[in-house]
């Protein structure tokens, strides 16, 4: 029996008035696991403080290609050992939903050079960060570090 198209494409046309009315981003961010228990924070050239390397996902990207497509960019990730779904968190900004995969990357080997979009990294221990440290960071820092349980919300 041949299939109707119409109602893959009213499908469609809903879930692209509905993205039009309630905009949802998707982001992907990477806890980066030194062999020495201390993890990756970069300073983005846009935005104050250290934070955790990550950025957008592409349309129809997968998350886990997009957390390696974004260290590679941002930290020259060159391999890791091991790579796992840290939390998946919300949050608000003004009239759109914000949704982030935070990733554990554990293992990872890079080659850092300063770059368009990140000025410099460091290497931080997760249990005492730097004041500079964004809030969101330190709150899944604390997370991470287990003196504090997981939050829905970035």
């Amino acid at each position: 029996m041949p299939r109707f198209p119409f109602p893959r494409a009213s499908l469609a046309l809903s879930l692209g008035l509905r993205a039009y009315r309630t905009p949802v981003a998707f982001g992907t961010n990477a806890i980066v696991e030194l062999a020495n228990g201390r993890v990756v924070l970069v300073r983005h050239r846009y935005m104050p403080g250290l934070c955790f390397p990550g950025g957008g996902i592409a349309p129809g990207e997968p998350p886990a290609d997009a957390v390696i497509r974004e260290l590679t960019e941002e930290i020259g990730l060159d391999g890791f050992d091991a790579l796992g779904l840290f939390g998946l968190y919300t949050r608000k900004v003004g009239w759109t939903t914000n949704v982030v995969a935070l990733y554990r990357v554990a293992g990872a080997v890079f080659d850092f050079k300063p770059n368009v979009e990140i000025s410099e990294i460091a290497d931080i221990d997760p249990h005492d960060p730097p004041a500079d440290t964004s809030p969101a960071t330190r709150r899944r820092l604390a997370e991470f570090t287990g003196a504090s349980p997981l939050s829905a919300m970035w």
